[in-house]
């Protein structure tokens, strides 16, 4: 059978459709329909078809794609999915004391603000802080934010929830901050590609290096490796055969 998934990213589509579909990767072979770049106003945009002979997961919801005998014209039924967002307001015990936390260490700033849910996921509780210091508790390149949401991770595993990631944002800065660090993969790829060198980035936390990662995985003349210790490492971008 055929199925069709999209993502930001080829990874994500293929984990999406291992996921919906209750494979392993190595259960299926993927064809790209469709690559689109992230720009300063759109996201990227990737579609894939995927191939398998295995018998799929019977939650999936969604339908096989069809062709058609000319040019290739594919249609799926977007596959269901669990819906994030919600009431901001927090629905147990453990939301009421994540949102409670965050607003006493804001307070313990010296600074006021209101903590509501911004997303649930299985794995995942977003929370979003309302208050007119946010560019503080953002801080120099969101360090300040990384700062409260660890210490939001450590109080989350003492409350017997160390499987749940807290993701803290205020203003939209984790989007931004992830649009911003697409275009500048984006664009010290194309230097890297023309001077067929490398550049080193800045040290950036965990997740803004896998970013980059992820975003010139599907280069194929470009690498990226990280270096440094500690937490804020360094990423390489590198062109293949300079090493």
């Amino acid at each position: 059978m055929i199925y069709e998934f999209e993502g930001r990213t080829e990874k994500e589509a293929i984990d999406l459709a291992a996921e919906e579909l209750g494979l392993e990767k190595d259960d299926f072979d993927v064809e790209i329909l469709e690559t689109q770049r992230q720009g300063l106003f759109k996201k990227g945009h990737v579609r894939i078809k995927v191939h398998t002979d295995r018998p799929v997961s019977p939650a999936y919801t969604g339908r096989a794609a069809e062709a058609s005998d000319g040019n290739e014209t594919v249609r799926q039924a977007a596959p269901a999915r669990q819906k994030m967002f919600g009431d901001p307001a927090a629905q147990n015990e453990f939301e009421q004391k994540m949102t409670v936390f965050v607003e006493g260490i804001i307070e313990r700033m010296g600074y006021g603000g209101k903590v509501s849910v911004l997303f649930r996921e299985e794995s995942k509780l977003g929370l979003k802080i309302d208050s007119e210091h946010s560019s503080i508790l953002i801080g120099k390149k969101g360090k300040n934010l990384d700062a409260l949401q660890l210490l939001a991770n450590i109080y989350a595993g003492r409350q017997g929830h160390e499987n749940v990631r807290i993701i803290l944002d205020t203003e939209n800065y984790r989007i931004r901050r992830e649009e911003s660090l697409v275009r500048l993969a984006y664009t010290v790829a194309d230097r890297v590609r023309e001077s067929r060198s490398s550049i080193l980035l800045e040290p950036m936390n965990p997740f803004d290096r896998r970013l980059i990662h992820t975003t010139l995985n599907d280069i194929s003349d470009v690498e990226t490796k990280s270096e440094g210790d500690g937490l804020y490492k360094q990423v390489r971008v590198y062109y293949r055969g300079a090493r």
